[in-house]
């Protein structure tokens, strides 16, 4: 298995320097804010925050490729970047903490076009989560200084706790009555939103969580960290990895059911 402990470290000399950029201009009041042709907040933090990942990854890894949110495709070749600079920038244009630079490492020779590195950090909330393919999922403030994570044991919805982001995506794709059901059976519910239900699925403090519509940049660096927590991260196809356009993670024990609620 080739060894992805470099690009780990460099990942997180990458959030280094993203959590400077993002959290010097977090809650100022000159922050300039652009709407997307998607209708989506961008801010000037974004696009500074990607470009200088970019920069620091055409210096350190000139030969891989990079995906970001902001700027889109640059590059081929086996390994890939895939960047979301702030995900969550609408809780960051509102002075709402949980937001997070997302930056993962995909490497086609893994058997397809896999995350094999993530780091997930969020610098307003003082917490940072990471994985490397077969060496497992840590959280902590650095390399040196980290807890290992693992995913829940719980074995039956009613016992189990359900993260979610919104109603109205569900709703919008139909399967709004799938995913009342599941509320209305689990043992919890709660709207935190964005990248936070999976690092939570990957701590163990969640069992389970899903999303209807996201991009590869929201879920590739989450895929990577709850499937080396023991969990399991797939589509609502139950497609292994971050590639079918939504996601549903959970401790691998309750997946099968959790999918069946949502499919619609």
């Amino acid at each position: 298995m080739p060894d992805y402990h470099d690009d780990l470290r460099l990942a997180h000399v990458l959030a280094d320097a993203a959590d400077a950029t993002t959290m010097e201009r977090f809650k100022a009041l000159d922050l300039k804010v652009e709407t997307k042709p998607d209708m989506t907040p961008v801010s000037e933090a974004d696009k500074a925050a990607e470009e200088l990942i970019r920069s620091q990854l055409q210096r350190a890894r000139p030969r891989d490729a990079v995906l970001g949110e902001e700027y889109g495709m640059e590059g081929s070749g086996p390994r890939r970047w895939v960047i979301d600079p702030i995900d969550g920038t609408k809780n960051y244009v509102r002075g709402v903490p949980v937001w997070a630079t997302l930056i993962a490492l995909m490497d086609r020779c893994e058997g397809g076009d896999r995350p094999v590195v993530g780091v997930v950090s969020a610098p307003a909330l003082n917490r940072r989560w990471w994985a490397a393919k077969g060496s497992g999922a840590f959280t902590g403030r650095s390399l040196s200084s980290a807890t290992r994570m693992h995913v829940s044991r719980v074995g039956r919805i009613q016992d189990a706790s359900f993260a979610y982001s919104s109603l109205t995506g569900w709703e919008e794709r139909g399967k709004l009555g799938g995913f009342l059901e599941l509320t209305r059976d689990c043992w919890r519910t709660r709207a935190y939103g964005d990248f936070w239900p999976y690092m939570m699925v990957a701590e163990g403090s969640v069992d389970m969580c899903a999303e209807p519509e996201l991009s590869l940049w929201d879920m590739a660096a989450n895929a990577v960290i709850v499937q080396e927590s023991g969990g399991t991260f797939t589509g609502l196809d139950g497609r292994e990895g971050p590639h079918s356009g939504d996601a549903a993670a959970s401790n691998g024990l309750l997946h099968e059911e959790l999918l069946d609620y949502l499919r619609g």
